[in-house]
């Protein structure tokens, strides 16, 4: 099996979670992550005997490593609510960054791709009775967008991919606000949403 239709079974075994219990999408994923770290590890193994060679070809398997990183961050972040960094990428993809490591750019644009996740599931969380959601997600999108402006970004394919980050916190924003209108958040994060504010 190779890396495109291995990401593309990833995906589709994480877009279970709008239908099933979040640990048992998480389970059954796990299976995934490995097969990415043996298919990385013999690219790996293939540039270690073309050295200095990297860039050259780096565009053949860019977009799928990128994929891969969005997966897998996305993965992270429903067990812990948090954000992998580059180098726990690296690390939970078997990569070692002195011979064949993640190239930064390929990680940031993995996270944009992540963001693009985060509405439709807060939408099916929703839907399914979870009226905390779009808060965590609300936070969680918001810091990463600030963070992202922080960088000084060219007229590139990054720069595109944070821009489309923009309609992702946009769309989550509309559900926390209807949510919010409705009275159907629960007080406690009502509460904390006021101390937020002030």
């Amino acid at each position: 099996m190779d890396m495109e239709a291995t990401n593309r079974v990833f995906h589709s075994s994480l877009l279970f979670l709008h239908r099933s219990p979040i640990s048992d999408v998480l389970e059954k994923a796990k299976v995934h992550l490995s097969t990415l770290k043996k298919l990385l590890s013999q690219l790996a193994k293939i540039l270690n005997d073309c050295h200095g060679e990297y860039y050259r070809y780096h565009g053949d398997w860019r977009n799928e490593v990128q994929i891969a990183v969005s997966l897998l961050c996305f993965f992270h972040w429903l067990e812990t609510g948090r954000l992998l960094t580059n180098s726990e990428v690296e690390e939970k993809l078997g990569l070692d960054p002195s011979k064949f490591g993640l190239d930064v750019e390929d990680y940031l644009i993995g996270v944009c791709f992540m963001s693009n996740e985060l509405p439709h599931y807060v939408v099916n969380q929703v839907a399914a009775g979870d009226y905390n959601c779009p808060t965590k997600v609300l936070r969680f999108l918001t810091d990463l967008y600030e963070a992202f402006r922080m960088l000084n970004l060219r007229n590139d394919v990054l720069r595109k991919k944070f821009d489309g980050m923009k309609y992702d916190l946009r769309r989550v924003n509309e559900v926390y606000y209807d949510v919010k209108i409705r009275g159907l958040m629960l007080s406690e994060d009502m509460d904390r949403e006021q101390e937020i504010q002030t």
